[in-house]
């Protein structure tokens, strides 16, 4: 019973689960309030996996974004983990000096 109770309060998904967010195709400011939202009910359960693999755009808010859901699960003690990261994410992410914070995973073959 508890752990139907813990799945319910955290989006259905059990307590030690992750959370997964798939980020969108196009990662600029037009996503912005949909992917804050998504990552902002990510975070109570302290662990996060983001799948950038089908990022075909991105921009610097987008990545901002990122950077502070990482700064704010490391606050929490959570942790931040990549099913894969796009060519493009993993180009705009070093050109930025990001790619270290964000932990971004190579990009695979396309």
């Amino acid at each position: 019973m508890a752990g139907k109770q813990a799945a319910r309060r955290n989006g259905g998904r059990q307590a030690d689960a992750p959370a997964t967010v798939v980020l969108p195709p196009d990662c600029r400011m037009a996503a912005q309030a949909a992917l804050q939202a998504e990552l902002a009910a990510a975070l109570p359960g302290g662990a996060v996996v983001l799948d950038g693999r089908g990022v075909e755009r991105v921009d610097t808010a987008a990545l901002q974004l990122l950077v502070l859901l990482r700064r704010e699960l490391d606050g929490r003690g959570g942790t931040l983990a990549w099913q894969g990261a796009s060519e493009a994410l993993n180009d705009a992410a070093g050109l930025l000096g990001l790619a270290t914070i964000l932990e971004l995973p190579a990009a695979g073959p396309a």
